[in-house]
């Protein structure tokens, strides 16, 4: 199985949306017991990250319509898809992941290669 069988309405949604391995694997996880609700370090134990990263990846699922903040004695969040088509496109995600793990990392890896060469490149001296 190759890149081909990923949608590309989901292929479309990794490149824009998820920018790391965390945060597709916080919003998987979100999903799949979307009767809990996390807080930083629930989920960063959970994950294996470091609790900073794991508040940051909360807050940006939840700026983008995945999570709905519940402030409660602390930040806690749970997976609530601002529409049914957000939460279908996370469902075809998680079944392109869990069939297609290495290409779906790749997509993640290699949009996050070329952005560390574009802002290398910026840097880069030139003869004028």
């Amino acid at each position: 199985m190759g890149a081909v069988d990923i949608p590309d309405e989901v292929r479309r949604f990794i490149l824009t949306s998820i920018p790391s391995i965390p945060h597709l694997e916080a919003l998987l996880l979100l999903c799949r017991e979307a009767d809990s609700s996390w807080t930083a370090a629930s989920l960063a134990a959970r994950l294996y990250i470091a609790e900073r990263t794991a508040s940051e990846v909360l807050t940006d699922l939840s700026q983008a319509g995945f999570l709905a903040d519940q402030h409660e004695s602390s930040p806690t969040f749970r997976y609530s898809p601002g529409s049914a088509s957000q939460a279908d496109l996370v469902s075809q995600t998680a079944e392109a992941y869990a069939v297609n793990l290495i290409e779906v990392t790749k997509l993640i890896h290699d949009r996050s290669v070329a952005r560390v060469q574009e802002f290398a490149d910026a840097f880069r001296f030139r003869k004028e």
